[in-house]
């Protein structure tokens, strides 16, 4: 007796395993495998903050596509949308179980007392043995097979989830990566700012004690001088927030210190695609539209099972089942059976059609869903398309406006040097350098930004689509 419920339960547990090996092969390591880009598994265990705490501590500076992997492996919020994708897989499997028979093997052991009519004969005796039922539906007219194909649906749409959270968290720390790079660069060029005016002050004094410069000049360049390291101030506290906000993005504490590095030239050669070959992959390749697309399709398949619940069905039951009475001498029974049913439903209060109905009207609800997310995705690439465009131009106007407003600077310090110009034109004309230099740094800030955002909404991982050949429209 002990052997056969060892036995039973240890075929238990083989089954959970053998269901947990089955599922790797409808989830891959990553489910994002819809473009043929093999993403590595979220790791297990949460971010381990070693790796940026050496490369900090060495002095170094960490990529892009440093922290974009490191925030991959070890992001919570990836590894919920892996394992929901993988407990999406298991679900298909548990659907498909009904194609199979229903086996069910049982142990009894009893006490039966029986007394026969007025004679007051009595019976009574104790047996124990095992028995097994089969049941296996051997036909239906739909329901087995939509119930797998809603389970398949859902399962794109959880694989499709990760996809989507991977590319918003890729999104995010190049979001927060480029606004660090920024903001590093504004108090690069603000400490610059801060020498100018530190310069002109020290020259206003010089001046001043020459006798040819008044009191005025001294304290206006002082004023300058005292704004500039005020603002250096300001910029200092924010480089600290967005250094926090860079940690917090790949999942570690803002008290990790990492640095980035600079904030590149950008290169406005190449142009976009067209609008209609970017609105094009988008509808390819977003996973929230084929999410949605997904969900639609299980609704369907929901609502095509429901509606073939009311149908006949052929059901095969058996049963064997052997006694052996606990009395000295006794022999055992055999009992064995064996049947085809078939199942007709014929009135369950109009429920099954009220759930057909149900289950139609969602599906019909979710197809809409699906095209309402699909003018969302189409307004999000023509936002961003035009976004870059706009950025780009910005690009170029920053930088003729720095390059105009730096000849401006160095001409009005020349004049009040040579004594024939005011303070106050130098003071206008740095100040003008600095609001220029500011503008140059946020307007390839706000490129790079862009051109993720459309990345992002394109639906690519990658830069957006580029064609030489083609000037955008």
């Amino acid at each position: 007796m002990r052997k056969e419920l060892l036995l039973m339960a240890f075929s238990a547990g083989a089954c959970v395993t053998v269901a947990e090996r089955r599922i790797d092969g409808d989830v891959a390591p990553s489910p994002a495998v819809r473009s043929g880009e093999h993403r590595p598994a979220p790791a297990q265990t949460g971010p381990s903050q070693e790796v940026l705490a050496q490369v900090a501590r060495a002095g170094g500076t960490v990529s892009l596509a440093q922290l974009i992997g490191f925030a991959l492996r070890t992001s919570p919020a990836t590894r919920a949308t892996w394992s929901d994708a993988r407990a999406a897989a298991a679900m298909v499997g548990s659907k498909r179980s009904a194609f199979f028979p229903q086996v069910e093997v049982d142990g009894n052991i009893g006490f039966t007392h029986q007394t026969f009519g007025l004679s007051g004969i009595q019976f009574e005796y104790k047996s124990w043995g095992p028995s097994a039922q089969l049941t296996w539906l051997l036909l239906d007219l739909g329901t087995r097979s939509s119930d797998v194909d809603e389970a398949q649906a859902l399962l794109a749409a959880a694989n499709l989830s990760h996809d989507t959270q991977v590319a918003d968290l890729i999104l995010g720390v190049e979001q927060a990566y480029t606004q660090y790079q920024g903001a590093k660069a504004l108090l690069a060029a603000q400490k610059t700012s801060v020498g100018e005016a530190q310069t002109n002050y020290q020259a206003a004094q010089e001046r001043r004690r020459a006798g040819v410069a008044t009191a005025a000049d001294v304290l206006q360049a002082k004023t300058a001088l005292s704004q500039a390291q005020l603002q250096l101030q300001l910029l200092d506290g924010q480089v600290n927030t967005l250094r926090g906000a860079v940690a917090t993005s790949v999942g570690v504490p803002a008290t990790v210190n990492i640095e980035v590095e600079d904030l590149p030239q950008v290169s406005l050669e190449t142009q976009l695609a067209r609008i209609e070959e970017l609105v094009a992959q988008a509808e390819r390749d977003r996973p929230e539209l084929a999410r949605a697309r997904a969900q639609a399709g299980a609704a369907q398949s929901h609502a095509d099972s429901v509606r073939w619940r009311g149908w006949p069905q052929l059901v095969l039951n058996a049963n064997a089942q052997r006694n052996y009475f606990i009395t000295q001498g006794a022999p055992h029974g055999d009992n064995y059976s064996a049947a085809l049913v078939l199942r007709i439903p014929l009135f369950t209060g109009f429920k099954d059609s009220f759930d057909a109905v149900q289950a139609e009207e969602q599906a019909r609800a979710a197809m809409a869903r699906a095209e309402s997310v699909e003018q969302q995705v189409i307004l999000q690439v023509w936002s961003s398309y035009h976004g870059v465009r706009t950025a780009a131009q910005r690009v170029r106007t920053a930088q003729d406006l720095l390059a105009s407003a730096s000849e401006s600077e160095q001409m009005a310090a020349g004049r009040y040097k040579e004594g024939v110009g005011s303070i106050l034109d130098v003071l206008t004309a740095q100040s003008a350098l600095a609001s220029a230099r500011a503008q140059e740094v946020q307007a390839r800030g706000d490129w790079l930004l862009s051109v993720a955002s459309l990345a992002h909404d394109t639906g690519s991982l990658g830069p957006p689509a580029q064609s030489p050949e083609k000037s955008p429209r």
